[in-house]
């Protein structure tokens, strides 16, 4: 119950996709806003300076033609007074009412001489701000945000000038220019609403888009999905559509050839059990049989040894059978390894001809090639290679036809010794020459003439020749010949005994 809560509180590909792809755009149109308020809150910034900074210098130079400078009785010029000043108030009233600014006049002790402002709060003879009043004039400009040393209730732009005379040498006030920052506010809200808008349309598409991609991009797994659940029951039949050329369509043509390739296994499983059942059932029987025949009495003591030599055959087949398998397990496990030695192949093709010799004389068959052979000598497992040579002279006397021949060819060079067998017969069908050498493959499916045979012995003996750097090939002409050909290499320099590292 627990494993299947588990199951069931899983979240599917497609909606962790969609949560991921949406956090990731929500996230992008977050970051975006941002950038693009802090964007517009800089750029109105330096707009606002630049305007309000010109303001200022204009009215400097402006007030600068319309004042007169007082000086004291020790001859300082710390003071001045403003000539015409109904026509400078009326002059800047024009900038409060046109450009919603404030003007604010000081001398340079910070003390307002002239206020032009729709503040109720901000009066002539006030102290302003005496920091920003000698940034102004040591760097001849100042901007700033804030409330003018608490002139203000709420904080504005302030850019300011300093009013210079006696040609620019000297200064005897400051001019502040401040504008409301409410402005900003209400155009980086308009901004945020618009943006707000055209992000929430941009998202909707995106769940719309990203829906249906997410949906087609899962769709090939969710059938894998299914046909991994059905494999599992044995149904090795289900195949998924291969309908892109991205990684997806890759992993479902993969897919595709993984069922097949299960199909197969599962074909070669059955055949390789049906084979195994049959081919252990029929010497057990007979061997049972027998047995049991000479315990009983059933077969006469003089017929004793007849069927005890019999009984020895099974066995030995029954040997055989197993000595197959184990050395296709050990090949498989990659565990089998060769014990490298020179030997004489001719010497070893010579002892497996007689081993075959009975069956040879049954059927009439020629020998040829033997006289022509001389030694040659080879390096690698010598029983291995007896297994192969035996193998392949056992396939050979099974299929050549009454009264035929087996031909034999082993030649070399500098770099390999080569290997051929030759019988008449029948052959192998052009369709079956690529399938010959996979285990478990029988072409004599009616086991007609192959009775005592798996499906091994040709597996078994590419696998040997490929462990030692060789190959082996077949061709075949119907109604004519088959021939066998493999070559091992020779010696190399400094080869030692090795355990063989991938399966063939």
């Amino acid at each position: 119950m627990k494993l299947k809560n588990k199951f069931i509180a899983k979240k599917s590909l497609f909606k962790k996709y969609m949560n991921v792809s949406l956090i990731m755009v929500f996230f992008s149109f977050l970051v975006l806003g941002i950038i693009l308020i802090i964007t517009i809150t800089n750029y109105w910034s330096n707009q606002k300076r630049i305007d309000l900074d010109s303001r200022a210098e204009n009215i400097a130079e402006f007030i600068r033609s319309n004042v007169a400078i007082n000086q004291s009785l020790d001859g300082r010029e710390d003071s001045f007074s403003i000539n015409r000043a109904g026509e400078i108030t009326d002059f800047l009233k024009l900038y409060v009412n046109d450009a919603g600014v404030d003007v604010i006049v000081t001398n340079t002790n910070a003390r307002s001489i002239l206020v032009v402002s729709n503040e109720k709060n901000v009066i002539s003879n006030m102290i302003v701000a005496p920091d920003a009043v000698q940034k102004s004039i040591m760097e001849s400009s100042y901007f700033s945000k804030g409330t003018l040393g608490g002139i203000y209730d709420y904080d504005r732009y302030i850019a300011a000038r300093p009013i210079y005379y006696n040609n620019g040498k000297k200064v005897m006030g400051v001019v502040f220019v401040t504008s409301d920052m409410s402005d900003i506010a209400g155009f980086t809200d308009m901004m945020l609403k618009v943006f707000v808008l055209s992000a929430f349309a941009a998202l909707a598409i995106s769940i719309l888009g990203i829906g249906l991609f997410s949906y087609n991009l899962v769709k090939p797994l969710r059938q894998m999905s299914q046909a991994a659940k059905q494999f599992g029951k044995g149904d090795f039949s289900i195949r998924v559509s291969e309908t892109s050329n991205d990684e997806i369509g890759e992993l479902a043509v993969a897919f595709n050839n993984m069922a097949e390739s299960l199909s197969s296994s599962e074909q070669i499983r059955k055949s390789f059990v049906a084979n195994v059942s049959h081919e252990l059932k029929t010497p057990m029987t007979t061997i049972s049989g027998f047995i049991d025949g000479i315990l009983d009495g059933t077969i006469p003591p003089e017929k004793q040894d007849y069927y005890l030599h019999i009984v020895s055959d099974e066995v030995k087949r029954l040997s055989r059978l197993v000595r197959s398998m184990l050395d296709l397990s050990r090949i498989d496990s990659g565990e089998l390894k060769l014990n490298y030695q020179n030997f004489d192949l001719f010497s070893t093709l010579v002892t497996v001809v007689i081993t075959f010799e009975q069956e040879i004389d049954k059927k009439n068959i020629e020998i040829r090639g033997l006289d022509k052979i001389t030694p040659k000598n080879v390096y690698g497992d010598k029983d291995l290679l007896h297994q192969v040579v035996y193998n392949l002279i056992e396939n050979a006397v099974k299929f050549t036809n009454e009264g035929g021949y087996i031909e034999f060819d082993i030649t070399e060079n500098s770099e390999r010794t080569d290997f051929s067998i030759t019988n008449s017969g029948h052959g192998i069908e052009k369709a079956e020459i690529g399938l010959i050498f996979d285990r478990f493959y029988k072409t004599d499916k009616s086991r007609s003439k192959d009775k005592k045979g798996l499906g091994l012995g040709l597996y078994l003996v590419r696998s040997i020749i490929r462990l030692h750097g060789g190959d082996i090939t077949a061709e075949s002409v119907v109604g004519e010949y088959c021939q066998f050909k493999f070559y091992i290499p020779k010696k190399q320099n400094g080869q030692k005994k090795q355990e063989r590292k991938n399966l063939p």
